[in-house]
């Protein structure tokens, strides 16, 4: 199946939490700004270790008008976020959130969304796990830890090689699902 590579997520918060590799390089940063503006950050020391790493060094998160939300990590009826649009690097083009994380079938956890490459990938969501495929081939996963203690990670990512080539893409739209899934997005 070729290299596999794991992330360490430290930080529970869809907006605000770094992934770290297992020799402790910084790899991803997402943090929000006030305005609500979220940058997902690849640290060029971490892709420069790894040759397969392509794409944009950075994805940024521009999220619509707030609104009440019923379903949300928030309170009932308190406004949150709703979808906007990501940019990838200094790219002039946005894509809307939605087409980022879209649904093929009514009622199914599952998220698509077409990587810069014109390829389509597959986000497998589930209550206590996330797995990205491509086709049958399985290219990453995503799993909370055991409730942690301070210091330890609260998920990993593990990566399969050729997730590399659109890292960014990945670590964007995984971020993406569990931001929609904590504001109760469809």
């Amino acid at each position: 199946m070729g290299d596999t590579y794991v992330l360490l997520q430290y930080g529970a918060d869809a907006f605000d939490a770094r992934f770290t590799d297992l020799e402790g390089r910084a790899a991803f940063t997402a943090s929000h700004t006030p305005n609500l503006v979220l940058k997902l950050a690849r640290e060029a020391a971490w892709a420069q270790h790894h040759p397969g790493v392509m794409g944009p060094d950075a994805a940024y998160f521009y999220f619509g008008p707030s609104a009440p939300s019923y379903t949300s990590v928030y309170a009932p009826g308190t406004p949150a976020p709703s979808p906007g649009y990501v940019v990838y690097g200094n790219n002039r083009h946005s894509i809307p959130m939605a087409a980022l994380r879209r649904r093929t079938r009514e009622g199914s956890a599952s998220r698509y969304f077409t990587a810069q490459s014109g390829r389509e990938y597959k986000w497998r969501v589930g209550t206590q796990r996330m797995e990205l495929a491509d086709g049958r081939t399985l290219l990453a996963t995503w799993e909370p830890a055991a409730p942690a203690l301070v210091g330890e990670p609260d998920a990993r990512v593990t990566l399969r090689g050729p997730a590399l080539a659109v890292v960014t893409e990945v670590l964007a739209t995984l971020v993406l699902n569990r931001v929609g899934g904590a504001l109760g997005w469809v």
